[in-house]
């Protein structure tokens, strides 16, 4: 295990990384340190091609309280250009987060709030507690949940986002579930298994092939559906058939066995 000042990174054997927040005396709330060290993680991950796909996760009872209070301390005192800069840098953590090129994984309980919240929207796939409960607190504050908007609008949809996104409420697991924010909400006891049994269907696809299904939905969800869309989508799949991967995908399928990705 690869140990940092606030996250911590394991990768076993199957490719699975699992990204940890680290800092449960604060709820997980992350400062400029911590941002700068989930965006060093996530970047080393995209480019780690022995890995499959992420899970993050978190230790104690909370998944993430957003910003640190100290961090936030620092920040009244910030000029415009300061403030951009930091800014600019947590826009980067949830970019980055977003476009990574392996599935990504929520595994969320407890407390999420404010940018905890946008951690959550940019994974692929979320799984929470039942006892966990959601907060888009920043209009509390007199601020806007602006670098993590694009991320929640795309999960919960604009409507939902106005609400929440006016009203500060706190949401339980089972309203973030019906919303989108959540792929699933489990008992405590079950959520290991939980984001186990995701982490076990993707190892069995092809690791190429799963990439570019997360990059099309990614790329064509905003599109309208016209001659150029239908041709590109034509051209991908005609592609990916005669791709090393595909090939040995469709050999295993005709030969009715499981298929060596490796070997693609």
């Amino acid at each position: 295990m690869t140990e940092q000042r606030a996250i911590t990174i394991d990768v076993d054997g199957r490719g699975l990384a699992t990204v940890t927040l680290n800092r449960p005396h604060v709820h997980n709330a992350f400062d400029d340190i911590v941002i700068a060290e989930l965006i060093n993680a996530f970047e080393s991950i995209h480019q780690n091609a022995d890995i499959r796909v992420m899970v993050l996760a978190a230790t104690g009872k909370s998944f993430c309280a957003g910003a640190d209070l100290n961090w936030m301390k620092k920040m009244a005192s910030y000029s415009y250009a300061q403030n951009k800069q930091d800014a600019g840098q947590l826009a980067k953590l949830f970019s980055t987060l977003y476009k990574l090129n392996k599935p990504t994984i929520a595994k969320v309980q407890g407390a999420v709030y404010g940018g905890g919240v946008g951690l959550v929207a940019c994974c692929d796939i979320a799984i929470g507690s039942k006892l966990s409960k959601f907060c888009l607190s920043e209009v509390k504050l007199g601020l806007v949940p602006a670098t993590i908007s694009p991320y929640v609008i795309e999960a919960i949809g604009p409507r939902l986002a106005k609400r929440y996104f006016m009203t500060a409420e706190v949401m339980s697991s089972r309203r973030a579930r019906r919303i989108g924010l959540l792929s699933e909400a489990v008992s405590e006891e079950e959520l290991d298994s939980s984001v186990e049994n995701i982490v076990s269907l993707v190892l069995k696809n092809g690791p190429r092939s799963v990439a570019i299904a997360k990059n099309l939905v990614n790329s064509i969800s905003r599109r309208t559906i016209d001659p150029l869309l239908i041709e590109e989508t034509s051209d991908l799949i005609a592609t990916v058939r005669v791709s090393d991967e595909g090939q040995e995908g469709l050999t295993a399928f005709v030969e009715k066995r499981a298929p060596n990705w490796k070997k693609a």
